[in-house]
């Protein structure tokens, strides 16, 4: 659908049309645009949009625009959109609603994850409960994790993602969550962390291991010298 329809408060008939988007999980929304449009269309329809988005809090808007609506372009660039990436068929806009740094993440060819083990004299690991993202709400206790920003020492993420922790928790107890034992990769990373404890374990060797959102990933570790298997997967 190209647009949302909303009505103004009851002492009014009229209607506002706004721009049809999704939530993307981290206080910002995505739009995409599928059906031909005015250029002056488009501009009124993202003005009204951008005001309701203001009001209820939304941070970064992100606008697709497939290259046969390339007419678009100049509309949202005077609302204050800027080019984030753009692939043979399509551009990527982006807009930051509110007045504060923004914290929407450069465009790169692909993207380093980082994630922190730590654990104390008690056999207690450091976790954290999202409050955005996939996990948000979840329940699941997770090992401090994120990206590494552009130009970022790898060890200087790990430090920082680590700043945020929430608590800690018994190794095994972090280990035998339900969320963790079903998915592939986390229950890996567990079984790789319990050997570093308790083998000394060191070393890189590659695994494929399904990421909880289904897309493959390699999982790089020392397979010699961990002593009971990953949970499934294939070793590449």
């Amino acid at each position: 659908m190209l647009v949302d329809e909303q009505m103004v408060p009851e002492n009014s008939v009229q209607q506002i049309q706004l721009l049809a988007s999704t939530n993307d999980g981290y206080g910002g929304v995505r739009v995409e645009i599928k059906n031909p449009m005015d250029s002056n269309v488009f501009g009124d329809l993202l003005r009204a949009s951008i005001s309701q988005w203001r009001q209820k809090g939304t941070k970064g808007v992100w606008i697709k625009l497939p290259i046969e609506h390339a007419n678009l372009i100049e509309a949202a660039v005077k609302e204050g959109f800027r080019y984030h990436h753009a692939e043979p068929d399509y551009l990527m806009l982006v807009y930051w609603i509110p007045k504060t740094a923004h914290t929407l993440p450069a465009n790169a060819s692909h993207r380093v994850g980082i994630g922190a083990f730590v654990i104390n004299s008690k056999r207690e690991v450091l976790v954290v409960q999202e409050n955005s993202g996939s996990f948000k709400g979840t329940g699941v206790w997770k090992l401090p994790t994120g990206v590494v920003n552009e130009g970022e020492d790898i060890c200087t993420a790990a430090i920082r993602e680590v700043e945020e922790e929430t608590g800690w928790m018994p190794v095994e107890e972090y280990a035998a969550q339900p969320f963790v034992k079903k998915n592939p990769q986390f229950d890996s990373v567990a079984n790789i962390c319990l050997a570093k404890i308790d083998v000394k374990y060191t070393g890189l060797s590659p695994f494929s291991a399904a990421s909880s959102s289904g897309k493959p990933n390699i999982l790089y570790f020392n397979n010699q010298d961990l002593k009971q298997p990953l949970s499934s997967g294939n070793q590449a």
